[in-house]
């Protein structure tokens, strides 16, 4: 019985078989799906990336219908800045080109979920460049006729994730319109075909 219970101590260094078995089955699988926005309405999905090493960041987006029809992309490398001020920069230029093409009915959805918190519910920001950023932001809602806000694990917002990458090796800012960069179309394709995505989560332990 002593021999079962060190087992399961999972001590480190060394580290059992059984300990990682046990954590595997001790987390929660979410399916994550994109979905279509309903008809008349357009799909803004947004994404910041920040490299840990160099401290770049990059930004990257994209629009489309409620076919799934891949409308517009963009990618673009922003300098040093956090993951924060990526993520925002992001839903910033986003906004700012779906101002441009007229698409007033917008549904916004990013893996950022405390910052999409932040700009639903008016929250205030502690840092002064994040809350200049979400100034600007908001400065650009009212301008469109319908909005809707959401978000979703970072599985399902593998385009926009994508576009964020791309951002990195670019020397300007790029669009794409109407026919996406290569390396989308496999994404885009299952995106519209409802492909389900398995994300594994840490299960909270209950207390009774």
């Amino acid at each position: 019985m002593l021999g079962l219970i060190n087992i399961f101590r999972c001590q480190k260094p060394v580290q059992s078989p059984v300990c990682g078995l046990i954590r595997y089955f001790h987390k929660e699988i979410i399916p994550v799906e994109w979905k279509k926005p309903s008809i008349g309405w357009t799909k803004l999905n947004f994404d910041g990336s920040c490299k840990s090493l160099t401290g770049k960041a990059s930004i990257g987006g994209l629009v489309r219908n409620h076919n799934a029809e891949f409308l517009l992309g963009y990618a673009e490398s922003i300098g040093e800045a956090n993951s924060t001020v990526a993520e925002l920069t992001a839903l910033r230029r986003g906004l700012e080109l779906a101002r441009e093409n007229g698409w007033n009915d917008l549904w916004l959805e990013g893996d950022a979920k405390t910052l999409l918190e932040i700009i639903e519910k008016g929250k205030k920001a502690r840092c002064m460049e994040v809350e200049r950023h979400i100034s600007d932001i908001k400065s650009i809602l009212p301008d469109f006729n319908k909005m809707m806000v959401s978000h979703i694990y970072r599985e399902g917002n593998g385009a926009a994730h994508k576009f964020a990458q791309i951002g990195h090796d670019l020397d300007h800012p790029t669009i794409w319109r109407l026919i996406p960069p290569d390396e989308l179309v496999t994404q885009l394709l299952q995106d519209a075909q409802g492909t389900i995505v398995l994300r594994m989560k840490e299960m909270k332990d209950k207390s009774y």
